[in-house]
């Protein structure tokens, strides 16, 4: 084994091990991999290592990197993940930093509390976009969320069908910014009473499944939104276009190890929920629902505005960042759940599952790629080469940092 291969293999068993702590910690998995199975059989027979001892071989990591086997031009990146494993492997060996910094040590961006007034404006763009009517805009949203919804009893007939016709053209209009393989198969699967609502997984092979969670009613206004953040050009367009380009033709190995509280991510979570925007600009989705779902399912035009809902939705990502920061600071559960009604106009069983998440360490830090992922890349694709620049996101490794004004 090469100096290289040797460094690539202690990168992943790192990798592997802080996963297994935050999995064996009820936070969830947060690690993609898609490595040699024998380093992940190691790790899965070995005793777990502890995470005092993990910072001390991220540290070696680190140390390795200067001046060692890789070339300058990829040491850069990989000190970002590796940093981000540092910090993560610290905390779970009780290193108590400021969540902010924590958060920057992982994120590879700065977070700070959000003014109240962006969501105040959001709130006022959200009342021009619904359709008119009686109420606060909190009523008025979930009565729009309902007049789109399939209920949950439909989810397992009816989604799946309208999935694969809105996974076809998101990717007919993707392959047009970026070329795509031939033959590749993305089948939906229903999850019976998981609340998320949509998550795309590659498997490797052209081979991927787009998760629906089947425990609420399904909006289907929301339809594309989902499909091209979870599919394409979101999550799994982005996992099968970098395994071609980077593992497969450049031979960085690293890629097949995505370690996720780490800078990469904030960079998918914005592509993800730019996505829609990227391949339906402007009403083009809602003319496309309207024509292709919505009329098949006895839903008629009301006057909304799909695309600045969305946006909407977006920007309230920041309440979520906020909500982490109280919930990190001790706050009492009923003051951050009456903090997420308020201000990201979520109801009581939305606010319990959104406190239940936030709990989580690895979702408390991850948070924080939505709203800042979207907000980076808002001033970085408003360029006249705005599909050169999607290719990059879909095909490169970058940082926050690479993308920020001036970088």
């Amino acid at each position: 084994m090469t100096p290289r291969q040797e460094w690539l293999r202690e990168y992943a068993l790192l990798a592997l091990r802080v996963n297994r702590h935050m999995a064996g910690a009820a936070t969830g998995t947060v690690l993609v991999y898609r490595g040699p199975r024998q380093w992940s059989e190691r790790v899965e027979a070995e005793e777990p290592v502890p995470p005092g001892r993990l910072a001390e071989d991220a540290e070696a990591l680190l140390d390795g990197l200067d001046g060692g086997p890789l070339p300058p031009e990829r040491v850069r990146y990989l000190t970002a993940q590796v940093r981000a494993m540092r910090a993560v492997a610290r905390r779970l060996a009780g290193e108590e930093l400021p969540l902010p910094e924590h958060a920057r040590e992982c994120l590879d961006v700065s977070v700070g509390w959000l003014p109240e007034e962006l969501f105040e404006e959001a709130h006022a763009r959200l009342d021009a976009a619904l359709p008119r009517g009686t109420g606060s805009v909190a009523e008025r949203l979930a009565a729009w969320k309902a007049a789109h919804s399939l209920p949950p009893e439909r989810l397992e007939r009816r989604l799946p069908p309208l999935v694969d016709r809105a996974v076809a053209e998101t990717r007919r209009r993707t392959s047009a910014i970026v070329p795509l393989p031939d033959g590749e198969e993305v089948r939906c699967r229903i999850v019976p009473d998981a609340l998320f609502r949509g998550a795309g997984d590659y498997e490797g092979g052209l081979r991927s499944t787009l998760y629906i969670g089947g425990g609420r009613p399904f909006n289907l206004a929301d339809l594309l939104y989902v499909v091209a953040h979870e599919g394409h050009p979101g999550h799994i367009a982005e996992s099968l276009l970098k395994e071609r380009a980077l593992v497969e033709g450049r031979g960085f190995l690293d890629q097949q190890v995505r370690f996720m509280l780490a800078p990469a991510f904030v960079i998918s979570e914005g592509l993800g929920l730019h996505a829609q925007e990227i391949v339906f600009p402007g009403d083009e989705a809602q003319r496309w629902l309207t024509d292709h779902v919505l009329a098949g399912e006895g839903m008629a035009p009301d006057g909304s505005d799909f695309a600045a809902i969305h946006r909407v939705q977006n920007l309230l990502f920041g309440v979520w960042a906020n909500a982490a920061l109280l919930a990190a600071e001790g706050r009492p559960d009923g003051e951050v759940a009456a903090y997420l009604s308020r201000w990201a106009l979520m109801s009581g069983a939305e606010t319990a599952a959104a406190l239940g998440s936030l709990k989580a360490t690895g979702m408390a830090l991850y948070i924080f790629a939505y709203f800042h992922g979207r907000r980076l890349l808002d001033g970085w694709l408003a360029a006249p080469d705005r599909n050169e620049r999607v290719r990059r996101l879909l095909t490169e490794q970058l940082l926050p940092s690479d993308l920020a004004p001036g970088a």
